[in-house]
């Protein structure tokens, strides 16, 4: 196995990846809330993890990946009150409840596919795991850490906390917590302002409910990925992962519910992707600046110049570290819609590259940088890097500049089938393959009427032939094989 070191959050710093039950993995990861179209921010963060999970598969390791779905529980504004966002939105659709969370599981699915994503190990959903909930809400009464109130069972943090470290994701003290939150109001019925619902009655009109033995109710957000990852993956297990977003309130409680259930830390590594920001202000429907995945394919939003394919925008993703804030801007993307561009022609022109008996370049050591970014905490913008060195090579050997051996040619073809398409999970654009497919056959045809031309002395013709395909952006060079040609 590669030695890999990965950002715990928990500890706040770059640690050795030691699995529990090497070569076997436990990786959780907070899935997509289906009530409305998924937002770029969580497709960041499911790109990133599947770049993990991608990488963790190639070093070795047999991963089991769990990435759940939530389609009941979440209520407005993420607190103990308000309308479950799945019923008001089927009441503004007209819809069944159930019907919402198809709807946008199927949608969620098609975008994953789009960006190349590979499914994980297990999908769960909340609504199919309501026993193992309801279960560990019983575990936890019986060890005295939740107490019930007229239907609705409550998680007692201040009583966790006086045996766990409740703020210990985020590295903060009861005390500082308690001092941001509100006063408890009269009609509130907690003990502690920073108690949180695992169990919420319901009300006599709400749609999704199911029976417990505190009566007709519904569980509440937390306590799903709990009972999940612990059916799962086990009390305790390798990585959880999602945005930085959930770490200071959902996966904070995770970790109590889990810890009041076992008197176990439920996971050691924990990871987190960092938030987007667009032109430099932060992503949100607020701000009004916040577009979804299909309007940045098609350009159909007034920040978007045009619109980029998703192999542009994966790879756009992989030039920020997951840890970082990623910026989202027309140049930016524009640049690495052209960067992609750059290395998938370059893969093409490796496909004709000749062998020379001798070697000006040393590949072995570059495949051996790529493995050291990536076990840097999955380095994939100093990856990039790499690769685009691999790509100097590359255009350098086409074009005579230097020397290359069969071996190095076949390892620099491995570099891609490992690092681009395996890891990075990119692929060749295909949705224009018809277009591209007529595009070569019409560029032959000009570029054998211009050898003609050339054959007969016919410089003039020739010429212009060429000027004119560079006024349309497309660039000739004459070898001693015949001319070639890219865009």
């Amino acid at each position: 196995m590669q030695t890999l070191f990965l950002y715990n959050t928990l500890t706040r710093k770059k640690e050795e990846f030691k699995p529990l039950n090497s070569p076997l993995v436990g990786l959780y990861v907070c899935g997509p809330t289906v009530y409305s179209d998924v937002h770029l921010g969580n497709c960041r963060t499911f790109i990133s993890f599947d770049m993990i999970y991608r990488y963790l598969t190639h070093i070795g390791y047999k991963v089991r990946y769990v990435r759940n779905i939530t389609d009941a529980g979440h209520l407005e504004g993420d607190r103990d009150e308000g309308d479950d966002k799945f019923a008001k939105k089927a009441k503004l659709e007209q819809l069944e409840p159930m019907e919402i969370v198809q709807k946008y599981t199927l949608g969620f699915h098609e975008v994953m596919r789009a960006f190349n994503n590979l499914p994980p190990s297990i999908e769960p959903t909340a609504t199919g795991h309501i026993c193992e909930q309801l279960e560990m809400i019983k575990q936890i009464i019986s060890k005295g850490f939740a107490y019930e109130i007229n239907g609705t069972v409550y998680f007692d943090v201040e009583k966790y906390n006086k045996q766990f470290a409740y703020g210990q994701l985020t590295n903060r003290k009861l005390e500082e917590l308690l001092e941001g939150t509100r006063e408890l109001g009269g009609q509130d019925e907690k003990r502690g302002r920073l108690d949180f619902a695992l169990w919420i009655k319901a009300k006599p009109e709400t749609i999704m409910k199911w029976l417990s033995p505190w009566g007709w109710g519904f569980p509440g957000w937390h306590i799903e990925c709990s009972a999940m990852s612990s059916k799962y993956l086990g009390d305790v297990f390798d990585i959880h992962g999602g945005g930085m977003d959930l770490q200071a309130t959902h996966h904070t409680n995770e970790i109590a519910q889990s810890q009041a259930c076992n008197h176990k830390a439920p996971v050691n590594y924990w990871m987190h992707t960092n938030m987007l920001t667009v032109n430099g202000v932060r992503m949100s429907k607020t701000a009004g600046n916040g577009f979804l995945p299909v309007e940045l394919f098609t350009g159909n939003h007034p920040l978007l110049e045009k619109g980029y394919s998703p192999m542009a925008v994966r790879f756009f993703m992989m030039q920020t570290h997951y840890h970082s804030t990623l910026d989202f801007s027309n140049e930016a993307l524009q640049a690495s819609e052209k960067g992609f561009e750059r290395l998938m022609q370059s893969y093409s022109t490796l496909q004709n590259l000749k062998a020379s008996n001798s070697s000006d370049e040393d590949i072995k050591s570059l495949q051996e940088k790529c493995y050291e970014a990536m076990n840097d905490d999955f380095n994939t913008p100093v990856l990039i890097s790499y690769l685009f060195e691999a790509v100097r090579i590359i255009n350098s050997a086409n074009d005579d500049k230097i020397k290359l051996t069969q071996n190095d040619i076949d390892l620099l073809n491995s570099l891609y089938q490992n690092f681009v398409f395996d890891i990075m999970g990119l692929r060749t654009e295909t949705e224009n393959s018809k277009s591209n497919d007529v595009l070569k056959q019409v560029m032959n045809l000009v570029l054998d009427i211009r050898a003609k031309a050339k054959s007969e002395k016919n410089f003039l013709l020739s010429d212009d032939i060429r000027n004119k395909l560079t006024d349309a952006g497309v660039t000739l060079k004459d070898g001693k094989d015949g001319a070639s040609w890219n865009i």
